[in-house]
């Protein structure tokens, strides 16, 4: 493989293609596993308790902030878009008449509110409760927008997210190119000067305490607090993989590498989340708007690109080069080689699984099946004589009473 020369004098090696990662990664995975005579258990343990450098108190910061994304995202989602008096909710709902929207099967506490104050005979000023009158709570944001119920239930995931992953992304983005880290132009560089329990940068340090706590939130909220999807339990298993890389590459020094993976799959996460917005606001008191139906297009368009340049092409070229080849060359004796590398593939293989809904989505928009934006990860929903009805299994009627838009129990 060719080179060049860095400004510091450092060699550069430039990113290979996909056959040589293959032949190069297999060559030297067999060699290395060939070469692992005391593999094992105890050399597993051995190594765990020789190289694993992380204590109790920042265990326990994790723990914490990952409560804390939990209590702010609950505290954010019933300010911003729920009811904040459920006294003046309900009486709202008991004087509200037939509702304007005439939505088919039972409505929810949520929708009932967006329904009955979009009628123009019960705005919140002239409805009263024993303690307060309803012109005294804030209506939520959806029932502002006029937004559909089904959408309103809905919204507050992509919301937090898209500024979650806006942030940490702006923030792994400052640190691989406004700083002197040259990760990202030369991946192969994340374990130059690598040792056993060196110390890690401050700056690098948030980052994983940021991103470890949200993921370990993202696990506990995809199961009790987002909507349930088709892809819900791989996305399970994806935070879990993500989790323990986070941890594991912490305790083992290889934050340096870490910082890149996260650069590059944060980016696609504000783009669906973005799109999906959009798609929520494109019909707002029964008006499309087409400002938002062209913003969740070029959504969509940006998304399935980068989606596959950052995460099938950069990640495996950039990331798993450094990890598979050149980390054992640099550090022959690299901890745990095995194991963050085959978790890197299962990450790996999920971002193709997730690359096939991709697919599919543009397969039904070039032949005509799909007219507009939608996630065809979600279960597929019918509307009907103006009616909304969705048409699902009895078992896909219990996913969602658990996990999907009926979880105000657990919210």
């Amino acid at each position: 493989m060719d080179s060049s020369q860095m400004e510091d004098g450092m060699e550069m090696e430039l990113m290979p293609g996909y056959l040589e990662l293959s032949t190069r990664a297999f060559s030297v995975v067999s060699s290395a596993f060939g070469e692992c005579k005391d593999c094992g258990l105890e050399l597993s343990i051995r190594t765990l308790l020789d190289n694993a450098y992380i204590t109790w108190t920042e265990i326990l910061m994790l723990f914490l902030c990952t409560v804390m994304w939990t209590k702010v995202r609950r505290g954010l989602t019933l300010y911003i878009f729920e009811a904040q008096d459920i006294a003046v909710l309900l009486e709202m709902v008991r004087t509200a008449g037939n509702p304007p929207c005439d939505f088919h099967s039972p409505p929810s506490l949520t929708e009932l509110f967006i329904e009955a104050s979009c009628q123009p005979n019960t705005h919140p000023s002239s409805v009263s409760a024993p303690d307060r009158t309803a012109a005294d709570a804030e209506p939520p944001f959806g029932q502002w927008c006029c937004i559909p119920p089904k959408d309103v239930s809905k919204m507050p995931e992509s919301a937090w997210k898209l500024v979650f992953y806006t942030m940490s992304w702006s923030y792994s983005t400052y640190l691989l190119f406004f700083t002197s880290y040259s990760f990202f132009q030369n991946p192969p560089s994340v374990f130059y000067d690598w040792k056993s329990g060196m110390s890690v940068p401050t700056d690098i340090a948030i980052a994983y305490l940021i991103q470890g706590s949200f993921y370990g939130h993202s696990i506990y909220a995809t199961i009790y607090m987002d909507a349930w999807r088709k892809d819900s339990l791989v996305m399970v298993v994806h935070h879990f993989i993500t989790l323990a890389l986070i941890t594991f590459s912490y305790a083992f020094r290889y934050h340096n590498i870490g910082i890149l993976v996260l650069f590059l799959h944060d980016i696609n996460d504000i783009q669906l989340e973005f799109t999906k917005i959009n798609v929520y606001f494109k019909i707002r008191g029964g008006k499309e708007y087409l400002i938002n139906d062209v913003l969740s297009n070029m959504g969509a368009v940006s998304f399935s690109i980068t989606w596959f340049w950052f995460r099938l092409y950069w990640f495996p070229l950039k990331v798993m080069w450094a990890t598979c080849v050149t980390s054992i060359k640099t550090v022959p004796d690299i901890p745990f080689y095995f194991f963050f590398n085959m978790l890197l593939f299962a990450l790996l293989l999920m971002n193709i699984y997730w690359f096939l809904f991709i697919v599919l989505f543009v397969a039904k928009v070039l032949t005509g099946q799909m007219k507009e934006v939608n996630d065809v990860r979600e279960y597929e929903e019918e509307v009907q004589t103006g009616k909304l009805r969705t048409e699902t299994t009895d078992q896909t009627e219990e996913k969602h009473e658990q996990n999907g838009i009926d979880k105000k129990k657990h919210q």
